[in-house]
């Protein structure tokens, strides 16, 4: 075999250093060019939703329940009934999901064969590939009429029916990120609790568990941003009903979230109308919150205050 010289010559040198500055201009080109995108959507929701901030009073429109934008006359924007239902979507979504995803996570990690956990693991994921207008249609025809038929729900479109469907759709990730967080906790260290007399039990929950507890925080957040984020399941099983619960236990109540406000009728406002912009406001919202959960997730991956 013909051995190649250590040393370049003074055009391989050339050639090397030009590939390698034409590979970094690409990388940086491509990276610039995803960010440079983001920042223009940024812009142009803010820019379009800046004229409805400045033309209402914040407090009125955080307090009220009255949503007609579309009045030409006289146009309310009260958005305190689609946060509500917002919050209800989510928060229900994610007190179903994230118990059940920690528990598939531990499964998959440390109760499961590996062999198994190879097949289980993708099928799991694979929940993510199903698209959500399919989700959609599995609450209206299937979930929808078993809600009314067995719990008395007057209607079948409602903030249990849309949370429940929210709650499979976030178990991909958290559940694939929850077990990764567990496995990375490394098997010398559950090695270590059994030599020490822990039977599996006590090495997960007084180990394994609080090692990883930072992941799995991220894990439960990512969950969260995307039940807040999800359109086409709240759009079809929520009912996009403008209202609060009465009373607030009731999950059989019919609401209004803020994507799904937003999908219905950016179709039928009129550009650049105050129903226009008033949607591009509740985006704005939106933003504001996937933001602050953002914040929450890197809190956690920094361990809190005390990391």
């Amino acid at each position: 075999m013909e051995l190649l010289p250590l040393k370049l010559t003074a055009a391989e040198n050339r050639r090397a250093l030009l590939f390698s500055a034409a590979g970094r201009l690409f990388l940086l080109g491509a990276t610039s060019l995803s960010l440079l995108g983001i920042l223009l959507i940024f812009y142009f929701v803010i820019k379009e939703g800046a004229s409805f901030f400045t033309s209402i009073n914040l407090w009125d429109v955080l307090t009220s329940t009255k949503w007609h934008p579309e009045d030409s006359e006289h146009p309310e924007y009260g958005i305190a009934a689609i946060l509500v239902g917002s919050f209800y979507v989510t928060f229900c979504a994610i007190l179903v999901a994230a118990p059940l995803g920690i528990l598939c996570a531990v499964f998959l990690s440390d109760i499961l064969p590996r062999r198994l956990r190879n097949y289980a693991k993708p099928i799991v994921e694979l929940l993510a590939a199903i698209p959500s207008v399919a989700y959609g249609f599995f609450a209206l025809l299937v979930l929808a009429p078993w809600l009314q038929e067995n719990l008395g729900f007057t209607s079948g479109v409602c903030i249990l029916n849309a949370s429940l469907l929210i709650a499979v759709m976030a178990l991909p990730t958290m559940v694939s990120v929850s077990e990764d967080v567990l496995t990375a906790v490394g098997r010398e260290v559950r090695e270590s609790s059994y030599s020490l007399g822990a039977t599996r039990k006590e090495t997960v929950l007084r180990v394994v568990l609080p090692q990883a507890r930072r992941g799995i925080g991220v894990a439960v957040m990512l969950g969260t941003m995307r039940a807040v984020g999800e359109t086409m399941v709240v759009w079809m099983a929520a009912g996009n009903s403008n209202q609060v619960p009465t009373p607030w236990w009731d999950l059989g109540t019919s609401v209004r979230t803020l994507t799904a406000t937003i999908a219905a009728e950016m179709g039928e406002a009129a550009n650049g109308s105050g129903h226009y912009h008033s949607l591009f406001g509740l985006a704005t919202i939106l933003l504001v919150i996937i933001f602050l959960l953002n914040a929450v997730v890197l809190w956690f991956q920094r361990g809190g205050k005390n990391a």
